[in-house]
């Protein structure tokens, strides 16, 4: 098997931007839904109320395509202008309303969003996905106008900043009961571990030569206190590193504004299950699903319902991808992206051809699965993947994962 295809999503919701090589980090590829929109509504009383934006509830999200001009490696000075020079990078969306060809300016319209906006001086927003709070960022007028224009009521560009969500249920692979065993049996050894090896063997040694004392002998007699002072730093430091004290350990899984996982992970082969269903002439889009990988050479469809672990490239840039959980499905599946409307007809019908075989996860036994949510395991932190990599599925479960996340309802 092997990588096909790789995706960023930088405004949740909106078309995503095809890459042939990303970077792996654990909160997800860099840029990934760090950007949300929220519609205003208006209270009995008028005052306004922010209501997070999701595609199968706003299909109209699927007319505003993304691209990504990268910053350049000399200036990361925050941008100030929409239209100034991309020198800090820059989110190109395009709204391309229904029947609008791609080079028709009368009809589309584009906008210039900062990669990395400064977010000193903007209003903050609580912002909370699926019971799992954060802080976001309000861009401003500049950008809210621009959107509630192409939409035709007023909204909001929230933009994340520095901020994160914790991983609820048992999403995360130390909670998963796929990963938790294999978690616990492999000792972390974490920074704090190593600088309290290194300052606490200093000590002793130094302890240990001033024991030595002074004069003839006194480089032999400080010999042994300093080799019992390293040991008793080493074995020291190891209870230290594997106690789970309250103020260390490993660190919470923690993910942008993606509703459960920093990635999402689905099938071709699985694809063209899918498209099998639909007319002859119709095949079903990959980009509905919204997967962040797209792996190929799958020998049957929906195998990858039971992959637990995956190794990505070869040799020393091998990067682990852990699979936690199964990807259930809402009606973004059947949302027409020519029309920003639902679906008509038969490919306006894919979440119901779904349920017919695929309601197969007892957490969540009325909406059916396609793809699997995806862990990055922490040795393959900045890993590089790219389109064409071999995928080898390097260990199975024999039982489908259950789905378990409090109060999740609907999908990207």
């Amino acid at each position: 098997m092997q990588i096909s295809q790789l995706y960023v999503y930088p405004i949740k919701s909106l078309r995503g931007v095809s890459l042939s090589e990303a970077e792996l980090t654990s909160t997800g590829f860099q840029y990934d839904r760090r950007f949300m929109l929220l519609k205003v509504d208006r209270a009995a009383d008028g005052s306004p109320t922010l209501k997070n934006m999701h595609v199968p509830h706003f299909p109209e999200m699927s007319l505003f395509l993304t691209d990504l001009i990268y910053p350049t490696p000399t200036n990361h000075a925050p941008s100030k202008t929409l239209d100034g020079p991309p020198r800090t990078g820059s989110i190109i969306v395009t709204y391309r309303p229904p029947g609008a060809s791609p080079d028709d300016p009368t009809r589309t319209r584009t906008l210039q969003v900062p990669l990395t906006p400064d977010p000193r001086g903007l209003r903050k927003l609580p912002i909370t996905l699926h019971r799992s709070p954060t802080t976001g960022y309000d861009m401003g007028p500049a950008y809210n106008d621009w959107f509630s224009a192409c939409f035709g009521y007023p909204v909001v560009l929230a933009y994340l900043g520095p901020h994160s969500r914790r991983v609820l249920g048992s999403f995360a692979p130390e909670k998963s009961p796929a990963h938790a065993a294999a978690a616990a049996s492999v000792p972390v050894v974490s920074m704090r571990s190593v600088a309290v090896l290194a300052g606490v063997t200093l000590v002793l040694n130094v302890a240990g030569r001033v024991a030595g004392g002074e004069g003839e002998g006194a480089a032999l007699h400080g010999v042994v206190p300093g080799v019992i002072a390293t040991l008793a730093a080493a074995l020291l430091s190891a209870a230290m590193a594997l106690w789970p004290w309250p103020w260390g350990g490993r660190a919470d899984e923690r993910i942008t504004f993606a509703d459960t996982a920093p990635y999402m992970l689905a099938s071709t082969t699985s694809v063209d299950d899918v498209s099998a269903r639909l007319p002859d002439g119709e095949t079903m889009d990959v980009t509905k699903f919204r997967a962040n990988i797209v792996v190929s050479g799958a020998a049957r469809a929906f195998e990858e319902d039971f992959w637990a672990e995956l190794t990505v490239g070869d040799g020393r840039e091998a990067a682990r991808l852990l699979l936690t959980a199964n990807c259930v499905r809402c009606q973004s599946i059947n949302v027409d992206y020519a029309t920003g409307t639902m679906g008509k007809g038969e490919s306006g019908n894919v979440l119901k051809k779904l349920m017919k075989d695929r309601r197969v996860d007892r957490g969540m036994k009325y909406s059916p699965v396609f793809g699997r949510y995806v862990f990055l395991d922490r040795g393959s932190e900045h890993a590089r993947v790219r389109v064409g990599d071999e995928v080898v599925v390097s260990r199975r479960v024999e039982d489908r994962m259950v789905y378990d996340w409090p109060g999740l309802t609907t999908l990207k």
